[in-house]
């Protein structure tokens, strides 16, 4: 009995070291290669066609990358991956009732789009905060922005800051206004549902407050972590 137990003992910790190994150099490819596909872009290619066009980061608008930051993840260069903060927040609204608020950083929504599938289970969590943490251990913040910037759905077959900027305003992700990458930033928390053309008033709302926290921040992106403390002090 004793002989059996030590086995399985063996064996689980045998899949777990290699389960380690081989997400620790899947994470690290992706941290020099752009990325060539998600489950996602998969899943929606089996039934329509599907727009992707990788940029570098240089090749994105700042004003996008700031924009995603203020819409979804203000303290993105300050956390390591989860924003306990934000999750405080988060709780404290949707005990008050009304819309549910989420608290994902641009980091977990990173692991999950590409690493991970989509679903609620707690297996599925727990792999998205594995992957979330090494990730902000072997990823800089701005390859995180990239690849989110990249892989993101800003729309029905719509993926990356590239494609969503030629199909809604026929231009290219670097020449984008800031009305324009508020725009997009406003629809990320449902690009299916939202359009960035023809704004709702709710996402019109979204996109005057987004704008707003861009001004706040001078409308352009910055990695430096000391001015980033000072601005929210």
């Amino acid at each position: 009995m004793k002989k059996a137990f030590n086995h399985i003992l063996k064996t689980v910790a045998g899949f777990v070291l290699l389960f380690n190994i081989i997400s620790l150099i899947w994470v690290i490819i992706y941290a020099l290669i752009p990325i060539p596909v998600t489950k996602l872009m998969v899943s929606e290619g089996l039934e329509k066609e599907i727009r992707y066009e990788w940029r570098d980061l240089d090749q994105i608008s700042g004003r996008l990358q700031l924009a995603v930051m203020c819409a979804e993840d203000q303290y993105f260069l300050l956390h390591s991956g989860l924003d306990f903060r934000s999750i405080k927040e988060a709780e404290e609204a949707n005990k008050r009732g009304g819309n549910m608020r989420g608290a994902s950083t641009i980091t977990q929504q990173v692991a999950k789009n590409a690493f991970l599938w989509s679903d609620r289970t707690y297996i599925r969590k727990a792999a998205e905060l594995y992957f979330t943490l090494l990730i902000e251990m072997v990823w800089s913040k701005e390859r995180i922005m990239e690849v989110y910037l990249n892989i993101a759905e800003f729309g029905d077959g719509i993926f990356g800051a590239e494609a969503a900027a030629q199909a809604y305003f026929n231009r290219s992700a670097d020449g984008l206004s800031i009305t324009q990458a508020a725009r997009l930033a406003a629809i990320l928390p449902s690009p299916k549902r939202y359009s960035a053309v023809a704004p709702s008033p709710y996402v019109q709302r979204r996109i005057d407050w987004i704008k707003k926290q861009m001004w706040y921040w001078g409308y352009e992106m910055t990695y430096d972590e000391d001015f980033v403390k000072k601005m929210i002090q």
